[in-house]
C-alpha cells in the first residue's frame, strides 16, 4: 500500500501517538479523518494538519459513534484504506485499594474503552475496506492496532488496562485470518515507555526515572518512532497478524 494515498482514520488521533501517526500520513500526502472525544483538542489537530484532515468527535466505545465516524469519513474521503486504533485510558487503580474492591464499573470502563473500542472501530473499517479496489497483491487495507508491553507484563496496579492491551493483542491474529479474504492485513504495535502529553505532565525526576529502566535506548520513546514503524506496517505487504514491541528492550518490573 502507498502511504502518499492512503485514507486514514486514527482514534486517538488529537493528541499523542495517534497525531504523531495523523501528521505523518498527511506529510507523505495522505489523507486523515482524526477520531477523539476531545472536541477542542481534535478540531484543533485537524485544523493544524490542513485540508486533508478532518475530525470527527467520537466516543470509541460507542458502536453508534463508530460507525457514523466511518460514515462521515467515507463522505469526505471516498473511502477507508488505513485504521490505526490510539484511544486508550489508563484507568489504574489497584484491585484491593486503600478504600476497599475496585468497582466492577471502573475495570469494565478500560475494557470497553481500549478493548472493544478497538473492535468496534477494527469492524466498521475493515466493512468498508472491502469494497475498495485491490492491489496486485490482492490488498484492499490495513489496520493497525496498539497493545502495550503492559499486556505481557502488567504491573501492580495495571490489571484492568493490561487485560484491555492483552486482548487487544489476542485479536489480531484471528482478525487478521478471517479479513486475508477480502485483503485487510491487521498487525499490532506494542509500544513500551513513549513521550505522550500524559507523561510529559509528571515531574522530571519521575520521567527520568522511567527512562533509566529502558535498557536501549535508555530514554522515552518519541511518538514520530511510533508513526514511523506504523507507516512501515501499511506499506510491507508481508506483515500480518504480528505483534511488535516497540520499547528498547524494557520488562517492566512488579511495581
Amino acid at each position: 500500500m502507498d502511504i502518499s494515498k492512503a485514507i486514514a482514520i486514527i482514534s486517538g488521533g488529537a493528541s499523542g501517538l495517534g497525531h504523531a501517526v495523523a501528521r505523518r500520513v498527511v506529510d507523505e500526502g495522505g489523507r486523515v479523518a482524526i477520531l477523539d472525544v476531545n472536541e477542542e483538542t481534535g478540531q484543533t489537530a485537524a485544523t493544524d494538519l490542513g485540508d486533508r484532515a478532518i475530525f470527527i468527535r467520537t466516543d470509541v466505545s460507542s458502536e453508534e459513534d463508530v460507525d457514523g465516524a466511518l460514515t462521515r469519513a467515507t463522505e469526505a474521503f471516498g473511502t477507508v484504506t488505513f485504521c490505526v486504533n490510539c484511544a486508550g485510558i489508563l484507568g489504574a487503580g489497584r484491585v484491593l485499594g486503600r478504600d476497599g474492591p475496585m468497582p466492577g464499573n471502573a475495570f469494565s470502563k478500560v475494557i470497553a474503552v481500549n478493548l472493544i473500542g478497538t473492535f468496534l472501530l477494527c469492524k466498521a473499517a475493515a466493512n468498508q475496506m472491502q469494497h475498495n479496489e485491490p492491489t496486485e497483491d490482492g490488498e484492499r487495507g490495513v489496520i493497525v492496532n496498539t497493545a502495550s508491553v503492559a499486556a505481557f507484563e502488567g504491573q501492580v496496579g495495571q490489571a484492568a488496562y493490561s487485560a484491555s492491551k492483552a486482548g487487544v493483542a489476542g485479536m489480531g491474529l484471528p482478525l487478521a485470518r478471517e479479513f486475508a479474504r477480502i485483503g485487510v492485513r491487521v498487525n499490532t504495535v506494542a509500544p513500551g515507555i513513549f513521550m505522550t502529553p500524559m507523561m510529559a505532565g509528571m515531574p522530571d525526576h519521575v520521567q527520568q526515572s522511567l527512562a533509566a529502566q529502558v535498557p536501549f535506548p535508555s530514554r522515552l520513546g518519541r511518538p514520530e518512532e511510533f508513526a514511523d514503524l506504523v507507516v512501515y506496517l501499511y506499506g510491507n505487504v508481508m506483515l500480518n497478524a504480528e505483534t511488535i514491541r516497540q520499547d528498547g528492550a524494557i520488562r517492566m518490573q512488579p511495581k
